[in-house]
C-alpha cells in the first residue's frame, strides 16, 4: 500500500458530524466523518464517502473552534474521527486533534491503513506524524467483509486493531469493551442517518419499517 497523498493543511472536506455519539468510541464523543478515501475496501459501510467531489470544504481553524467548542458545551469526552479516510486529510485533522487535546478531551481515530506503514512514512511525513502524535486511541487496517468481528466494538473485522496511541484508554481496552451500538437520527426535515456499527442484514431489520435504506 502507497502512502496517501498531501493534502491542503487550511482546509478540510467534511462529509458528516456529530455532537454527541455514544456510538463511535469511548463514552460519549463528537464524530468528524471526512469525505474521501483511495483505500476503497470492498464491503465499506461508507461507499459514498470514497469519492472526494462530495461533502463540504471547510476552513480548518474555524471548524476546529466550532467542533471544539460545541463538543465542549455537550459535555463529551473527546473526538472520533472516521470517514472516508482521516490520514489522507491528515494536516488539519492534525491541528483539530491538537486543539481537543489541548482542553483536555481525548481523540481517536479510524484509519485502513496499517499502523506499521503510517509508523514508516511518518519518518519523512510531517503531516502523518501530527496526526498520529494527536491521536490517544488508533483503529486501524482494512476492512475485510470475509473476516467480520462479532466479538469488538467499533471495528468491523478481525484483522483490524484498536491501538491505545497514549496511556488515556489502555487499562480500558485491557477490560470488557462495551457492545456494539447503533444510532439512528432524523433531521427537521425528515432524513434519516445512522451511525456505530452493525452488519447489513440487522440494518435492513432495524429500518425496515422506516421505508429507506441507510449507510453509516
Amino acid at each position: 500500500m502507497t502512502a496517501p497523498a498531501l493534502g491542503e493543511p487550511g482546509t478540510l472536506r467534511i462529509a458528516r458530524t456529530l455532537t454527541s455519539t455514544v456510538s463511535e468510541g469511548p463514552g460519549r464523543r463528537s464524530a468528524v466523518w471526512v469525505q474521501g478515501c483511495t483505500i476503497r475496501c470492498p464491503g465499506c459501510f461508507n461507499p459514498q464517502l470514497w469519492t472526494s467531489r462530495g461533502g463540504v470544504v471547510v476552513d480548518t481553524v474555524e471548524f476546529s473552534e466550532t467542533t471544539l467548542r460545541e463538543a465542549l458545551a455537550a459535555g463529551v469526552e473527546g473526538v472520533t474521527l472516521l470517514g472516508g479516510e482521516p490520514f489522507e486529510q491528515a494536516a488539519p485533522l492534525a491541528l483539530l486533534g491538537e486543539r481537543f487535546r489541548a482542553e483536555g478531551l481525548s481523540v481517536m481515530t479510524f484509519t485502513g491503513y496499517e499502523y506499521a506503514d503510517l509508523l514508516t512514512w511518518s519518518a519523512e511525513r510531517a503531516d502523518i506524524a501530527a496526526l498520529l502524535d494527536a491521536t490517544d486511541l488508533l483503529a486501524d487496517g482494512p476492512f475485510l467483509a470475509d473476516r467480520l468481528d462479532s466479538t469488538r466494538p467499533w471495528i468491523g473485522s478481525t484483522n483490524q486493531s484498536l491501538r491505545p496511541l497514549t496511556e488515556r484508554y489502555r487499562n480500558e481496552l485491557a477490560h470488557d469493551l462495551p457492545p456494539d451500538r447503533v444510532e439512528v437520527t432524523i433531521d427537521p426535515a425528515g432524513r434519516i442517518a445512522v451511525n456505530g456499527w452493525a452488519d447489513l442484514d440487522a440494518l435492513d431489520g432495524l429500518l425496515d419499517g422506516l421505508g429507506t435504506r441507510a449507510r453509516m
